[in-house]
């Protein structure tokens, strides 16, 4: 095993959200920091933790992201982080594994499982030998209390309740 930092700045957690029923709204966090103490070519075994601050949420609309601060959604003020918490890693083929944990928003805590692949190592411009990550899964919004949706004239509701998380990670030797 080995410590590794993850490069904010080529890695990124975003999320994805049905609007009206009919279209996508995607969205990410501008801010969150991880600790992975893991064997890059075999997760098995590793420890990966994130932490996700709320208010650096960001879907390229103002008014949007500032409705999903409030108490309205994640209620940033009160509960500023997201946190995963890996608590198992399966391998299920030489480069992809389930990684199941405890995500805590809002004051609540789940278990998730998040579908995630290895996707390599290469080295960097300055020589460091870096490696990269990528995870999908999904959550029903209203297990974390993220409750508010709006009715629509025409049926169904304003906002998902499903929403897919999509992680790509680039990380650098601790």
């Amino acid at each position: 095993m080995a410590k590794y930092v993850v490069d904010p700045t080529h890695s990124s957690i975003g999320f994805q959200a049905k609007h009206m029923m009919i279209s996508k709204v995607k969205g990410h966090f501008d801010r969150f920091n991880s600790e992975l103490d893991i064997n890059p070519e075999d997760l098995s075994g590793g420890n990966i933790q994130f932490e996700v601050e709320i208010a650096s949420i960001n879907t390229n609309n103002e008014d949007r992201d500032n409705h999903l601060r409030s108490a309205d959604f994640f209620d940033a003020e009160t509960h500023p982080t997201m946190k995963f918490v890996a608590t198992d890693i399966k391998k299920v083929d030489d480069d992809e594994y389930k990684i199941t944990g405890d995500l805590s928003i809002r004051g609540v805590t789940k278990p998730v499982t998040f579908d995630a692949e290895y996707n390599g190592k290469g080295t960097n411009p300055w020589g460091v030998e870096v490696v990269a990550f990528e995870a999908d899964g999904k959550i029903n919004r209203k297990d974390f209390g993220l409750n508010w949706n709006s009715a629509l004239e025409t049926g169904g509701v304003l906002v998902s309740d499903d929403i897919k998380i999509h992680i790509e990670i680039e990380a650098n030797p601790a």
